[in-house]
């Protein structure tokens, strides 16, 4: 990466004893122009005229015209990735290096260019709780399970330059990004000793990543592919976004929190349409808004679509860099820095040029919930019940193994869950409090209910312990189950075991967590129907024990008096919280945090494993095997990309996401995947999650499109199965995906697709499955972001129908040849592609699409089949 620009002169700047300098965003633009620019681009086009100057020219035309097409090579100065896209990532780390010297390379030149934190965060599971013990023994059988995995890591850490871990049972990949990593100003090494500052700008491996905004810092989620070659020092290269300003006014009302402006906001942008654009809030509501209430909205960016969601540096800022105790040079420094260069915004500024607007009162958002299936699915409190019977019918009451009648709408799962709600102070101590006061009245949680609470920081139960709060918690069943995303990405464990005699006898259950999606299956695969909500309501409702509870007109129940209990009587005021949340979060609890950030459990510390720069490969492992995508690659790329006789194997509908695709919750032991893992020897109990198997292409092709919410339209009514089932090449039989792809070798296949094809996680196994099942091309009504990226991050092509059309509008039948051409001579943007489908009677159709690419990147990653062979080219020097 280029540390100076050649054309602009760097500009000193001295706080304190020490001379720094920086690359003068006023030596670009006048000071008008720059007024008028968003604080998002002024941090982008910074990182252009510094990293990239030769980009600089064109990046300024855009900005000074605010018309046209044009690409922002990003350098980030940093990466980060949790454990289930770091695993493979390092397996693809491993297979790159053994791929280059089988070409006649150098794999020692395979290192990241540029630092690497992994926070391993989505591992442990849910399965004790409600005990003092819970989070220990979940950490226990979480080392148990996954020593090799974790073995793998600490081999990389040996072997890998530039790659620093947060050990399991420490923390969330954001909070921790937030309250111990960001540093908002970055300070590099000078050309001459003199100290460069710059913002702080960050790419991971996890959608969620906008959070960081709330502070500031600009940073997106990535697919792992584009990560791993931004990495090798390949720049993120976008093309120049749409900024779409959000103005704020007025203040939040009392008893209205982060969780509900996060879920209106949500719903907000989402019907509006922001996708692949960046969101700026600006407003004098956004000025008063808290950097907690902030991260919340941030946090929830990939659920509306956005790639970013920022909150420009400004007061907040340094009172949150005080806070957790980053130290008095250093937000001396930030602050110095992003006042000379423009970057700190004043209370009252002049507002930015925006290419949309769009307004919020803050005074009009009240208490909501999301679900019962997508998280843009805002509710109102008081609808929550009707929203329940709409999605589920009406349905009776049962009884089972408790002592009580298990009432319609049970909940089922009630989750503190997530780095969305358990990063804001303000919403835990408002959890612990109600929970105070009920256990003091004598409520308790209802048996059927599973309940835990997993932290995004140890921080979290610190200042909850400081308060007398933990052991309230703890009462109503919310005991500390472990620091991990847990339910939140689908680690929820088993359920109640009598709960589950109950669903087979019809019961619809429901979770309630404080996480970010709630997708049918995806907390857990008995629970089809979920909502977010804020960490006091998922309390109050594991009180209530069903979401058709009235809190308004309805007791809880009853204290030791026989009086009735309601919900407001519990619920803590706005100033009794504040007051609670000053006392005791306090910056020394940050520093002590940090300063045990990268040591670890004692069983981390255990681990050993010695470094070499090719990994040892075992054909035994069943979590670590070689990518069958980096064996064999050719010296040479394909001369082409289109391809004849090929076939449909799934026609899908909308709104498909990556759950769906490629799951990430536990593996079934009747699965296919499961049977596989029991052929090799593994227990039934431990055959973990799949998203710890991530480094197991076997395992993970077993699993993809097996989620029971799949059905393939190529079939008909009387042949769907839940759980993705597909014609075989010859057509004589109805097949798993896995063996329907498997029965036409060499055939190229399509997946024909709806609206938002890939929504959800950013997971490279969506797209890796894809391609290893022979799958060249999907072609959908519209991608979601990351999606797209990865799909071409696997050589594979995100086709387009044309507006307004779709699969139903061809007819197309599993007897269908296909032929795709048109790909000659692609260029950045939109692309003409002809699909030439070729009837059993011998007819031919025609049906024309569009291949968007946004980059000459991405058509580079198409011609040599994905990122990773055209990193090994490039190593090589080949191609």
């Amino acid at each position: 990466m280029t540390t100076a620009s050649t054309t602009v002169p760097l500009r000193e700047l001295s706080v304190g004893q020490q001379t720094y300098r920086y690359l003068p965003l006023d030596a670009l633009l006048s000071a008008a122009e720059l007024a008028r620019l968003p604080f998002v681009l002024r941090v982008l086009l910074e990182n252009v005229a510094r990293a990239a100057p030769e980009a600089l020219e064109r990046v300024l035309g855009r900005v000074r015209s605010g018309q046209g097409d044009c690409e922002v090579p990003v350098a980030p100065n940093r990466i980060m990735l949790h454990d289930t896209t770091c695993l493979p990532a390092l397996a693809d780390f491993a297979g790159l290096r053994d791929s280059v010297a089988e070409l006649g390379g150098d794999p020692t030149r395979v290192q990241p260019a540029i630092p690497v934190d992994l926070t391993v965060d989505h591992s442990v599971i849910a399965e004790e709780y409600g005990t003092a013990t819970a989070a220990r023994d979940n950490l226990l059988i979480d080392f148990r399970r996954n020593r090799e995995r974790y073995e793998f890591i600490k081999w990389a850490q040996q072997s890998l330059d530039n790659f620093q871990v947060v050990p399991p049972g420490t923390g969330i990949i954001h909070q921790v990004n937030m309250e111990s990593l960001a540093r908002v100003v970055w300070r590099a090494d000078g050309p001459d000793g003199v100290p460069l500052l710059h913002p702080d700008v960050l790419v991971a491996t996890d959608s969620h990543t906008p959070m960081i905004n709330a502070i500031g810092v600009l940073g997106w989620g990535v697919g792992g592919l584009q990560a791993q070659a931004a990495m090798l020092g390949e720049p993120v290269v976008i093309q120049f976004p749409t900024v779409v300003g959000v103005e704020l006014l007025g203040r939040l009302r009392s008893g209205v929190g982060a969780a509900d402006l996060a879920l209106t906001m949500t719903e907000l942008l989402r019907a509006h349409g922001v996708v692949d654009k960046f969101v700026e809030f600006f407003g004098t509501g956004a000025t008063e808004l808290g950097w907690a209430e902030r991260a919340a909205v941030a946090n929830m960016a990939p659920e509306y679509g956005a790639t970013t969601a920022f909150f420009p540096a400004d007061e907040q800022t340094l009172s949150y860099l005080e806070l957790t105790g980053r130290g008095a040079e250093h937000c001396a420094v930030v602050a110095a820095y992003l006042r000379a260069q423009g970057l700190l915004r004043p209370a009252g500024g002049p507002v930015p040029d925006y290419d949309e607007v769009l307004r919020l009162d803050l005074a009009t958002v009240e208490p909501s919930l999301a679900g019962p299936r997508l998280p843009h699915q805002r509710v109102a409190l008081s609808a929550v019940p009707a929203s329940f019977r709409a999605a589920a019918g009406e349905q009776p009451a049962l009884v089972g193994g408790f002592n009580e009648p298990v009432p319609a709408g049970a909940v089922a799962i009630a989750a503190i869950t997530s780095c969305t709600h358990t990063a804001n102070p303000a919403l835990m101590v408002s959890a612990g409090l109600l929970a105070r006061r009920a256990a003091e009245a004598g409520l308790r949680t209802k048996p059927w209910v599973k309940t835990s609470l997993s932290p995004g920081s140890r921080v979290v139960s610190d200042y909850l312990d400081r308060a007398d709060l933990l052991d309230p918690l703890a009462d109503l069943g919310f005991a500390i189950a472990g620091f991990g995303c847990m339910t939140c990405i689908g680690n929820s464990g088993p359920l109640q075991p009598d709960l589950d005699a109950l669903i087979e006898r019809g019961a619809v259950p429901v979770a309630v967590l404080s996480g970010n999606r709630n997708f049918p299956g995806r907390v857990n695969p008995r629970v089809s129907l979920a909502y977010l909500a804020s960490p006091p309501l998922v309390v109050a409702y594991a009180l209530a024990g069903t979401v058709l509870h009235d809190f308004a007109s309805t007791p809880l129940g009853h204290d030791r008096a026989g009086e009735p209990v309601y919900l407001a009587d519990l619920w803590p005021s706005d100033e009794e919280v504040r007051a609670v949340v000053a006392a005791e979060v306090r910056p020394e609890l940050f520093q002590a945090n940090n300063e045990i950030l990268r040591t670890g459990p004692a069983q981390w510390r255990q681990l050993s494993a010695p470094g070499s720069t090719r990994f040892g490969w075992r054909p035994e492992s069943t979590y670590v095997r070689r990518p069958p995508y980096l064996t064999d690659l050719p010296a040479e790329p394909a001369d082409r990309l289109g391809f004849e006789r090929g076939r449909v194997l799934l026609w899908l509908g909308d709104d498909v996401t990556t759950d769906h695709i490629s799951p990430a919750g536990a593996i079934p032991p009747d699965s296919a995947a499961g049977r596989y893992l029991r052929d090799r020897g593994v227990p039934p109990t431990e055959l973990n999650q799949y998203s710890t198997r991530r480094s197991n292409h076997e395992v993970m092709l077993r699993g993809a499109f097996t989620n029971p919410a799949v059905a393939n339209l190529l079939l008909p009514p009387d042949e769907r199965r839940p759980g993705g089932f597909a014609y075989t090449a010859d057509l004589s039989s109805v097949e798993p995906v896995l063996a329907a792809a498997r029965s036409g070798p060499g055939t190229p296949s399509v997946v024909l697709a709806g609206a938002n094809y890939g929504a959800g996680s950013s997971r490279d196994w969506a797209a890796k499955a894809q391609a290893l099942l022979g799958v060249r091309a999907v072609i959908a009504r519209s991608f979601e972001r990351i999606h797209r990226s990865n799909l071409i991050g696997m050589g594979v092509l995100p086709l387009r129908f044309e507006a307004g059309r779709g699969a139903e509008d061809y007819g197309f039948t599993a007897s269908d040849e296909l032929a795709l051409s048109g790909m000659d001579d692609l260029v950045v943007g939109d692309n003409a592609v002809l699909l030439t489908v070729t009837r059993s009677d011998g007819g031919d159709m025609r049906v024309p699409l569009w291949l968007r690419l946004d980059t000459h990147h991405e058509i580079a990653y198409l011609r040599h089949g994905g990122t990773l062979p055209y990193v090994v080219r490039r190593a090589c020097q080949v191609g």
